[in-house]
């Protein structure tokens, strides 16, 4: 098993900071916008997001959610053993707004496609877009592509990409590509 460094934590904050400057510039006040991370590894991310966008925008509030897809999934009922839920936290309504999903990793697109099909329960968005820490290519089964893309990994099925935050609410961590 090796294990090699895609992102140390210098790079990790300059790619979130680089994402954040890619929201402001296509959402400006998001007023009209919502920032929905999937569960669990993807609301971390999306909380650093909003926190870091609440630095850099000239914005009172950003609108973020918890969203858990576990019940969505297509292979939800495959497992020997059923996945522990997470919490889902949306206390807005997403009708006609515009939704940031954010998750760290896409890999096949399913989880992406189970966040759609689960965020119909808040209402329906006027668009959804996909923002992402690393996006593994070569590997989606669906036609699934993010629209802000921290890294671009090439990588095989007996890899795995790990993203590590540390507990705090700052930008430190690591994303590594481990050989199994």
């Amino acid at each position: 098993m090796g294990e090699k460094r895609i992102l140390n934590d210098k790079e990790l904050d300059l790619t979130v900071n680089r994402l954040c400057w890619q929201l402001i510039e296509n959402h400006s006040d998001f007023s009209e916008t919502v920032l929905v991370g999937l569960q669990p590894r993807g609301y971390q991310l999306a909380k650093k997001i909003q926190s870091k966008l609440m630095e850099l925008a000239p914005v009172s509030s950003i609108l973020l959610g918890s969203l858990d897809i576990t019940f969505f999934r297509d292979d939800f009922r495959r497992r020997e053993e059923p996945k522990a839920p997470n919490q889902t936290d949306i206390s807005f309504l997403v009708e006609e707004k515009n939704v940031v999903f954010i998750d760290d990793v896409l890999y096949t697109g399913r989880s992406i496609r189970a966040g759609m099909d689960a965020i119909n329960s808040f209402g329906r968005p006027k668009q959804i877009e996909l923002l992402v820490l690393i996006d593994r290519r070569f590997s989606r089964e669906l036609p699934i592509e993010p629209k802000y893309v921290g890294k671009t990994v090439d990588a095989i099925d007996t890899e795995k990409v790990v993203v590590e935050w540390d507990q705090n609410i700052d930008h430190k961590g690591q994303v590594s590509l481990i050989r199994e």
